[in-house]
């Protein structure tokens, strides 16, 4: 019979149990399942390879390898997934071009110069900079897996019909001789009409010896699929009917990864990482339940395709892995909203955010979190580092719980359409109208610290609900209810008038803030309701919501 996961993940993979358990058609029994399941990481640190940057030309193993680690030691971080290339090979193949080879190692700038000479001189040494890392890892207690981004285009918006001119990094040529190879901007956006089209069969066994290769590399704990980087695979129009082919190169890989463990006698771990909604895998062709089903990932990870998507559907991805002995991460990318309106600094504004959604990712069910293109050193991110790994060390630091916003690129514009399938629930910016039964939007908000036990003991040191408009006039009224109730007047306050160097006491976007009694924000999620009243008929656009938060500080 299945067991529930929480037997797996507390007593280990398949405790208890008296059938084998099957995991991507290899058979395990009681003594071998323990160590099939992967540790709890805490934190899985993604590296997109830019350390191989970090340092001027000819950098050394040591440079390297210190530039990799410092951000991680002494922190949260459990496991290191790095990032061993996009499209070129950054080692010795004889089968894919090397990185650089396509441009006759001359570059677009001295940054992408330091990158590819400082990989070419280390394997000119003799050095393999993968396998350092995996020791490196195993000194400091982080697992090390190479980090694979299935569809990644950097290629600017490169349209089919230039790809026999194009000179740019990334731009090799198999995909120069081969445009019917990809996606095109009738079945993609436009700017990523340059992605492999996966049901093309060649594509896929491209694919594949690619992550074989870098499969072969070192003695990783494992590899990760990056699906999301880019999430554009099929054509638009068949995405979830063509999903099988996603499929297929799944399986393909997760027989190779059996295929090493069995060489080397410890399990070979297979990540994936996919959107942060079924809908959006469905629409995307991410067969999860097929994956589920047939073992074929030991780690799936929820990740907005551009910048981090807060509505990750937790309990929905529980319920695919129930009785699976499968772990659930969930995905923080480098940028938290696009451009925030609010009031304060935007770095101070953004480590809440993260703090306040990890909090609610930790108590609604994720194993663990994922964070992808933290670039840092050894101070950059250390206070997020050592904090959001646990729900235990995210007590009594401060946090913003928001309403899901959903930032979408400018149509035409640079990474236009990257965020296609993220935030698709997101109930933020929405405009104001009149409605007939007066009757305005609502904004769920969940708070996930406990407020009221904190305000009795004396440690909290307040809570705000603050509310983002734009294009607001002092002739606007609005009504704004709480969970039912009526709040009265708000202050109002705008970030020109709390800057010192700024000389204008407004601006267009307006902070409503009400201070709060504790058992206005407790525990749990809140509704608030915002009626448009009156609207100041010399503004021509609408009044727009932008973000719904609340805000709470400790002594």
């Amino acid at each position: 019979m299945l067991h529930s996961r929480r037997e797996f993940l507390s007593h280990g993979a398949g405790a208890g149990l008296g059938a084998a358990w099957a995991l991507g058609n290899v058979t395990t029994t009681r003594a071998e399942k323990e160590s099939v399941v992967p540790r709890r990481y805490g934190i899985i640190y993604n590296w997109d390879g830019a350390p191989h940057g970090y340092s001027d030309y000819p950098q050394t193993l040591d440079q390297f390898l210190q530039k990799t680690f410092a951000p991680l030691k002494e922190t949260q971080v459990g496991a290191m997934f790095y990032c061993v290339g996009e499209h070129e090979a950054n080692w010795n193949s004889k089968l894919i071009p090397m990185a650089g080879d396509d441009l006759d190692r001359t570059y677009s700038s001295a940054r992408y110069m330091r990158y590819y000479e400082n990989i070419r001189a280390m394997l000119q040494r003799g050095e393999n900079p993968y396998q350092a890392m995996v020791q490196r890892g195993r000194e400091l207690g982080i697992d090390v897996y190479a980090s694979i981004r299935m569809n990644d285009n950097h290629l600017h918006g490169l349209q089919l019909n230039d790809f026999a001119d194009a000179r740019m990094e990334g731009m090799t040529q198999i995909r120069r001789e081969h445009p019917e190879w990809c996606l095109g901007a009738e079945q993609a956006p436009e700017w990523f009409a340059a992605s492999w089209n996966m049901a093309i069969p060649e594509v896929r066994e491209h694919r594949f010896q690619y992550i074989r290769e870098a499969m072969d590399l070192a003695d990783w704990d494992g590899v990760e699929l990056d699906w999301q980087r880019h999430g554009f695979h099929l054509p638009a129009d068949d995405a979830y009917r063509l999903r099988y082919v996603l499929t297929d190169l799944q399986r393909a890989v997760r027989q190779r990864a059996n295929d090493l463990a069995r060489q080397r006698g410890r399990p070979f771990h297979v990540a994936v990482r996919v959107a942060t909604t079924l809908e959006s895998c469905d629409r995307i062709g991410y067969d999860l339940k097929t994956w589920i089903k047939e073992g074929l990932c030991d780690v799936i990870i929820a990740g907005g395709g551009a910048a981090t998507d807060p509505g990750i559907q937790i309990e929905e991805f529980q319920k695919l892995i129930e009785g699976t002995p499968i772990q659930f991460y969930t995905g923080f990318d480098s940028g938290f909203w696009g451009e925030h309106h609010g009031l304060g600094a935007d770095r101070e504004f953004q480590r809440a955010w993260v703090r306040g959604t990890a909090a609610g990712y930790w108590r609604r069910g994720a194993d663990g979190m994922y964070v992808f293109n933290w670039h840092a050193n050894e101070r950059t991110r250390r206070d997020l580092l050592t904090q959001v790994g646990a729900a235990k060390t995210l007590e009594r630091t401060d946090k913003i719980f928001a309403a899901v916003h959903r930032h979408l690129r400018e149509p035409g514009g640079e990474w236009s359409g990257a965020d296609l399938n993220d935030r698709i629930f997101g109930e933020t910016p929405v405009k104001l109208y009149p409605t007939l039964t007066n009757e305005g939007p609502g904004f769920h908000v969940p708070v996930h610290d406990k407020v009221a036990r904190y305000a009795t003991a004396g440690l909290l040191k307040g809570v705000e609900l603050r509310i983002v408009l734009e294009h607001m006039s002092p002739a606007d009224r609005i009504q704004v209810n709480l969970d039912g109730k009526t709040l009265g007047e708000p202050a109002v306050r705008y970030a020109t008038r709390e800057d010192p160097d700024d000389p204008s006491d407004v601006a267009e976007h307006a902070s409503l803030v009400w201070t709060l009694r504790p058992g206005q924000a407790t525990q749990g999620e809140h509704l608030i309701k915002i009626q448009l009243m009156k609207r100041d008929e010399r503004v021509r656009p609408p009044l727009v919501v932008q973000h719904v938060e609340f805000h709470v500080n400790y002594s």
